[in-house]
């Protein structure tokens, strides 16, 4: 087991970073580096959180990131004129989320998922868990709850005022301060 675990190790962390971005969220580089340092662990995705602004089909009761155009994403905080600039380009439903932090992380032994997962919950990430797979992979997977999923329009027409857009801003800006509350907590 720990020869296949060092080399699944060494092909996750020689592969390219397939994500959109196509890098590392600077506010978890260094949770990132600390953990695929160790012998016990590796990351096999993350994201630090996110603001993001996506538009859909008007006919799509589905908002999937494949049938969707990104009209605005931030890692970091965002303004209400961050938000209306992204609406101002909406021809679908437009909807604003905030994605809390998440990071999978493949363990050695179930001893080192365990650990991870109790530091993951006394954080404050408390939909985190464990999955084993039939080949032994052991991941686990920090998350929390404290997501926002909102309509903001609809066939490209603002369904709010600016005075809620900007009552928005200010809760995904409290969600993504709380977020980085709880990443620093993690690795203090």
């Amino acid at each position: 087991m720990d020869k296949t675990f060092s080399q699944w190790k060494k092909q996750a962390l020689s592969k390219l970073d397939l994500s959109k971005k196509g890098s590392v969220d600077q506010d978890i580089e260094h949770v990132v580096s600390l953990l695929n340092s160790c012998e016990e662990y590796f990351t096999t995705s993350s994201c630090s959180g996110r603001t993001i602004l996506i538009d859909g089909a008007p006919e799509s009761s589905d908002v999937q990131k494949q049938n969707c155009i990104w009209l605005f994403v931030s890692h970091q905080k965002c303004t209400s004129d961050d938000l209306m600039s992204g609406l101002a380009k909406s021809s679908g439903d437009a909807v604003l989320k905030f994605e809390p932090f998440i990071l999978h992380v493949q363990c050695r032994r179930l001893e080192d998922a365990q650990l991870m997962h109790t530091v993951a919950i006394n954080s404050g990430f408390r939909n985190s868990g464990l999955t084993v797979s039939k080949t032994g992979k052991i991941i686990a997977a920090v998350r929390s709850t404290h997501g926002l999923e909102v309509p903001l329009s609809h066939e490209g027409k603002l369904l709010v005022g600016h005075d809620y857009i900007h009552f928005l801003t200010q809760i995904v800006n409290q969600k993504m301060e709380e977020n980085l509350r709880r990443i620093h907590r993690s690795v203090c």
